[in-house]
């Protein structure tokens, strides 16, 4: 772990083989990525019981500890992390009073709001926030508010909602610690470093990537700002005296700007035209599709082909992806790995595969790809690894 860093990149690190040291290092990228926001950050009055959670730790109890955080769900904000959990916690059994967002709009992708809450009828508050905790022991309720455009609750719109835990998905901050302290230049509005075109921030070969730069909606670009920095840290150390040093800047790479709009969510359906949200890609087209007897008559709206056929597949068969955790054990050691099927299961029959899923017990090793479960629930399905466990 580093735990110090300077502008002349020296790094004092710490690791349990050799104690305490340091590294005169030629080139420097900073990745550390990002971290919550919690309750502290927010300022949300009321008592301190149990059950108040971010997103992100509910998502490793579930995940990896194998333990519900509890029955009854209220989840505050509408990023990606809390609406992926709003579906894990209804598909593992709890309840998902519903989401609140303190923004006219939500902070997810669009395929997010559909297949996470409009799949199982979980309501999307939208200028919303949570204004009150109640409980002493365990939250019991919690009271919601709605806010005007300056994000003020507005008087007597007060709404107690029961719930035995709140879930914080409000955004995500750049773990920017080390870069302070090396004296580097942050950007007021990421709250990120800044950078130039080769990703180098206003200290001598000290490089910056990922999320620590700024938030980044899709693990792809962060990808593709890895390489391209990658490239740019090996340049310099092989030709500093010629490398380019332009000035700092904020860079703000593959932002998709849907945050700047209001995006309509909801499925409506009047006579034989559906308004969906397509889920093949993060575009997330918005589409007006017309139907009769499960036939599809036309598709608007769509920007590939891709388009046409979910529309039709979501008319007569509807499917999706199921994604979840099975229990492996080594002796008596038990762990939790990820599976998911390899084609999609029929949408009605969901919940009913998440309980065969909880019955699977898998003898550990097992590789990444393995097939777990052939011809899962006699529907042609397989169900695969997600990892390697030893």
């Amino acid at each position: 772990m580093v735990i110090s860093l300077t502008k002349d990149k020296i790094l004092t690190v710490v690791s349990p083989q050799t104690g305490l040291f340091k590294i005169e290092a030629k080139a420097v990228i900073l990745a550390m990525g990002c971290r919550e926001r919690t309750r502290g950050a927010l300022n949300i009055p009321g008592t301190r019981p149990s059950g108040i959670l971010t997103a992100g730790a509910a998502q490793r109890f579930i995940n990896i500890g194998g333990y519900m955080p509890g029955r009854e769900v209220v989840i505050l904000g509408s990023g990606d992390i809390g609406l992926i959990m709003a579906r894990r916690m209804t598909l593992e059994g709890a309840k998902v009073k519903m989401v609140c967002e303190i923004m006219p709009h939500s902070g997810g992708l669009a395929r997010n709001i559909s297949q996470c809450l409009n799949d199982f009828e979980i309501p999307l508050k939208l200028s919303h926030t949570v204004v009150g905790i109640n409980g002493k022991d365990r939250i019991e309720s919690v009271v919601i508010a709605k806010v005007d455009k300056h994000l003020k609750p507005i008087k007597d719109t007060e709404e107690i909602i029961k719930c035995d835990t709140l879930l914080l998905s409000v955004g995500l901050i750049p773990e920017n610690e080390l870069t302070s302290e090396a004296e580097i230049i942050l950007d007021n509005k990421t709250s990120g470093a800044m950078v130039n075109e080769s990703m180098m921030t206003s200290a001598d070969g000290i490089f910056a990537c990922g999320n620590v730069l700024h938030v980044h909606d899709l693990v792809d670009f962060v990808t593709e700002e890895g390489y391209k920095t990658g490239k740019s840290a090996a340049e310099y150390i092989k030709n500093s005296a010629e490398f380019i040093r332009s000035p700092v800047k904020s860079i703000i790479l593959n932002l998709k700007g849907e945050s700047e709009k209001e995006i309509r969510y909801d499925i409506i359906h009047k006579m034989n035209t559906t308004v969906m949200t397509c889920v093949i890609c993060p575009k997330s087209c918005e589409m007006t599709v017309e139907s009769e007897n499960q036939k599809l008559i036309s598709v608007t709206g769509h920007k590939c082909k891709r388009g046409i056929k979910y529309a039709r597949d979501e008319i007569k068969h509807p499917r999706r992806t199921l994604t979840s955790t099975v229990i492996i054990t080594n002796g008596g050691e038990i762990k939790f790995m990820p599976v998911k099927t390899d084609k999609p299961v029929a949408k009605d029959k969901i919940f009913e595969a998440m309980k065969e899923i909880n019955k699977i017990k898998i003898e550990a090793p097992v590789k990444m790809g393995d097939i777990l479960y052939y011809d899962f629930m006699e529907s042609g399905i397989n169900l695969v690894a997600g990892r390697d466990v030893e």
